[in-house]
């Protein structure tokens, strides 16, 4: 029985050797492959747009922030601004107010003065008035007081009741004016009323107080009566005269201050006394 063959096969030289070639890979491994490839692609983009995206956030917060500020600062610049406009208006309403206390104190004060002067001339109205009916008694009674001078009988020996005229016409003079080197009617000095009162009677003395003293007769003080003349200062040198009215009292043009008064003889005694009626 023979043997069955068995095909030979030729190989070649080479077959021994393992090849260095790399396995060719099926299309399908390499879909495979470029798909993996792609996909990591993909997620390492994905990844990286994430990677970016969360990069970005700072940057997105960064931006908006110096908004914010800028919306923070005008709020309070808004705010400051209302604050200074308050200020001003409580300022203004204040200086408002003090304008008008102080315009309402003026006025109060302005009234005041006002009604001060309205009453300082109702008190001059009523003393010129008083004064105005004084001059005219005073004017009626110099008209006696002339008329009955003028029914003297004798100048070198008047007529009983002279003094007593001398002494009405000085009290009419109550309250005139002293001025210096005045005669009157309403103002005098102190001979010129001793002068003028005696005149009334028709007795002409001296205008001046040193001659008023000359004249007449020396009259102790303590013997003085109504009527009689008295001198302040030296004989033939008085610097003051005036007129014994009875109860220890005379009558004297005294001063500016003063002017025609009725005072106490003693509180001013006298240096001598004459008598000429």
């Amino acid at each position: 029985m023979k043997e069955p063959l068995v095909p030979v096969i030729p190989m070649s030289h080479t077959a021994h050797i393992r090849s260095h070639r790399k396995p060719r890979r099926s299309a399908t491994s390499s879909i495979a492959l470029r798909a993996g490839v792609a996909g990591g692609v993909l997620s390492m983009a994905a990844a990286g747009a994430s990677a970016s995206a969360s990069a970005a956030e700072p940057v997105t917060q960064t931006i908006e922030l110096p908004t914010l500020t800028a919306d923070l600062s005008a709020q309070v610049a808004q705010s400051a601004a209302a604050t200074q406009q308050a200020a001003a208006n409580y300022e203004l309403r204040a200086e408002r107010d003090a304008a008008a206390a102080k315009a309402a104190t003026e006025a109060k004060k302005d009234l005041a003065e006002a009604k001060k002067k309205a009453e300082a001339k109702k008190k001059a109205a009523e003393a010129a008035r008083k004064a105005a009916a004084e001059r005219a008694n005073r004017s009626t009674e110099r008209a006696t007081l002339s008329a009955s001078a003028s029914t003297s009988t004798s100048v070198s020996a008047p007529a009983s009741g002279s003094v007593a005229t001398v002494i009405a016409f000085l009290k009419a003079q109550v309250g005139d004016a002293y001025v210096m080197g005045a005669t009157g009617p309403n103002a005098w000095d102190c001979s010129s009323l001793v002068q003028a009162a005696y005149k009334q009677v028709g007795v002409d003395l001296p205008r001046v107080s040193q001659d008023q003293s000359m004249a007449g007769t020396d009259v102790p003080l303590s013997s003085v009566q109504v009527g009689d003349i008295l001198y302040w200062g030296g004989k033939g040198s008085a610097y003051h005269v005036g007129v014994y009215i009875g109860n220890g009292q005379y009558l004297d043009a005294a001063n500016p201050s003063k002017g025609v008064v009725i005072q106490d003889l003693s509180g001013y005694p006298a240096s001598g006394a004459v008598r000429v009626l």
